[in-house]
C-alpha cells in the first residue's frame, strides 16, 4: 500500500518561503534553529543550505564565512555530489572564496581558489577571480603611479595658469610651446595612470599564468 511521504510542521513552513526572501529566510533559520537541528537530515539539510545561501546572497560574508563549511563538511561526510542540478562542494566554495574576499582575507581566498582550479583547471570563474585576488598585492605599483599622475595634473593646471596670465599676455611668441608643452603633461599624466593599471594587471595574469602552467606539469604547489 502506498503510503505518502510525511514532511515535518517546520519544514512545511520553510517550504512556504519565497526561495528569494533571503531576509525571512535567514530570520526563519534562527529563530527555529534548535528545531531545524533535529529534522531529519534531508530536511536539515536543504533548509542549512538555504539559510547559508541566504546569508551570502544579503552579503552577510562573515556570517557565511561561519556557516559555510558546516555545508562543506556535512556534504563531504554524506558524500553529496550533486545538489539541485549543481556540483555544491564547488559553488560553496566558491562563494566562501567570495567572502573571504569581501572581507579582505585575500590570501585565503586565493588559498581556496587555488584548490577549485586543482580540481578543474579550466574553470574560468574561478581563474578570473584568481587575478582579481592577486592584483591586492601590488597595490604600490597602482598607486605610486596614480601619485605621479595627480602630480602631473596639477602641474598642467600651473602651465595653464601661466599660459593665460603671463604668456598669452605678454609673450605670444611662445604660446604654441607652452601650448604643447602642457597637452603632453597631461597626456603623459593619463598613460601613467593606464600603465599603473596595465601592469598591475599584467603581474596578476603572469602569476595565474605560472600557476595553471605548474597544474598542467603536475607540480605541487603550496
Amino acid at each position: 500500500m502506498y503510503k505518502p511521504t510525511y514532511y515535518s510542521k517546520i519544514y512545511r513552513t520553510f517550504l512556504s518561503l519565497d526561495e528569494m526572501a533571503f531576509q525571512e529566510l535567514i530570520h526563519f533559520f534562527e529563530e527555529n534553529e534548535k528545531e531545524i537541528r533535529e529534522l531529519d537530515f534531508e530536511e536539515y539539510f536543504e533548509v542549512l543550505a538555504a539559510y547559508v545561501t541566504a546569508l551570502f546572497e544579503v552579503g552577510a560574508y562573515r556570517e557565511h564565512l561561519l556557516m559555510v563549511d558546516v555545508v562543506i563538511e556535512t556534504s563531504i561526510s554524506n558524500n553529496i555530489v550533486e545538489y539541485k542540478g549543481e556540483d555544491l562542494f564547488r559553488r560553496m566554495l566558491f562563494r566562501k572564496a567570495a567572502s573571504l574576499y569581501h572581507t579582505r582575507q585575500f590570501q585565503k581566498a586565493e588559498h581556496v581558489l587555488a584548490e577549485l582550479l586543482r580540481m578543474d583547471r579550466e574553470d574560468q570563474g574561478a581563474i578570473l577571480f584568481l587575478k582579481k585576488c592577486l592584483r591586492t598585492h601590488y597595490p604600490q605599483i597602482r598607486s605610486n603611479a596614480h601619485a605621479v599622475a595627480v602630480f602631473l595634473f596639477l602641474l598642467t593646471a600651473f602651465v595653464i595658469a601661466l599660459e593665460v596670465l603671463l604668456i598669452r599676455p605678454f609673450y605670444e611668441m611662445h604660446a604654441k610651446t607652452v601650448e604643447v608643452s602642457r597637452n603632453s603633461i597631461f597626456v603623459i599624466g593619463i598613460l601613467c595612470i593606464l600603465f599603473g593599471n596595465l601592469y598591475h594587471r599584467l603581474l596578476a595574469e603572469r602569476e595565474v599564468r605560472g600557476f595553471l602552467k605548474a597544474l598542467r606539469k603536475g607540480k605541487q604547489i603550496d
